[in-house]
């Protein structure tokens, strides 16, 4: 005689579940900040822009010197009459120009990365959930800009566009800079963020979504967005090294922070061409200054996506 067996009903989670699993989740975010936080090159970096930051906030208060005040010495040397980095053509401190200028770069350039992340993770969400014709237009919008290199758009940009005072006490040229170096980041946020919406936009989670009735921003959201924060965390850390480099960059051009604030990009401009007669103090200093922010960016950076891969 056959043997009917009876199909095994579906075992409802237990209650303990869900707790457990936000248990875990909590433990495995903090094991990666704990294995951030042992991390020497992540450890370097902090202190680097930990100092930078001294710097910025203390501003002329703890500078030796008025960065735009000349003392009538005309280029002295590292080490010359109380001038630890010497002084400039027109006789003002380099070390002070160089503590005070750290303040607009570390204003301009997280901001700008703040922009081009927020952007870009938008375009990013809507190209990757809704595929179809939105997601052909923008890709070839998006394409069309990668071919261009970014210093040539950015120098067009920053050519053609009014100076806007977006944040109070900041000159209007370095809230132009922001705008204009954010907006350059966004095809390339977008593009990253859309990848990996598109890894997720299939699971399981999203599909139970959709069948519950829940719309497209709630899914977006609610469901996608907090599963792929790891790639968007780090592509804001990357972007903020790219943003003080194309910021120096456009001020070394003339085109991006103006005069009278004393931008690192712009020092390099207003005295290069001075190292073959051994003026070479006034271009060294503020380059090591950039290279310096830039590496401990990227020191951090480098971690940070270690960590979160894990």
């Amino acid at each position: 005689m056959g043997v009917i067996e009876d199909e095994i009903p579906a075992v409802p989670p237990l209650p303990g579940e869900k707790l457990a699993s936000s248990s875990e989740k909590k433990k495995a975010r903090n094991e990666k900040i704990r294995l951030f936080f042992k991390s020497p090159s992540a450890i370097i970096g902090m202190v680097i822009i930990g100092i930078w930051l001294i710097c910025a906030i203390g501003g002329t208060a703890i500078s030796p010197y008025d960065p735009l005040a000349p003392d009538g010495m005309s280029h002295s040397a590292p080490l010359v009459d109380g001038h630890i980095l010497g002084t400039d053509q027109l006789g003002r401190d380099v070390l002070s120009r160089i503590m005070v200028g750290a303040r607009d770069v570390l204003i301009a350039a997280p901001l700008a990365a703040v922009l081009g992340v927020a952007f870009g993770s938008l375009l990013g969400l809507l190209m990757g959930f809704y595929r179809g014709v939105l997601d052909d237009v923008l890709g070839r919008i998006i394409e069309a800009f990668l071919v261009l290199p970014l210093t040539l758009v950015g120098l067009l940009a920053l050519s053609a566009a009014p100076s806007w005072s977006i944040i109070p006490g900041v000159e209007p040229s370095t809230g132009t800079v922001i705008i204009v170096v954010g907006l350059l980041f966004t095809p390339i946020v977008a593009r990253t963020v859309r990848a990996a919406v598109l890894s997720e936009r299939e699971n399981d989670y999203v599909q139970a979504a959709k069948l519950r009735g829940e719309t497209g921003l709630y899914i977006m959201t609610r469901e996608i967005l907090p599963n792929v924060t790891s790639p968007i965390i780090v592509e804001f850390t990357v972007r903020i090294g790219y943003a003080i480099f194309a910021i120096a960059t456009l001020s070394f051009l003339g085109v991006g922070i103006q005069e009278p604030t004393p931008d690192w990009g712009l020092m390099i401009a207003q005295e290069y061409r001075l190292v073959i007669g051994g003026y070479w103090w006034t271009t060294v200093f503020p380059a090591i200054a950039i290279a310096s922010l830039v590496i401990a960016v990227n020191l951090i950076a480098d971690r940070l996506q270690e960590v979160m891969e894990l």
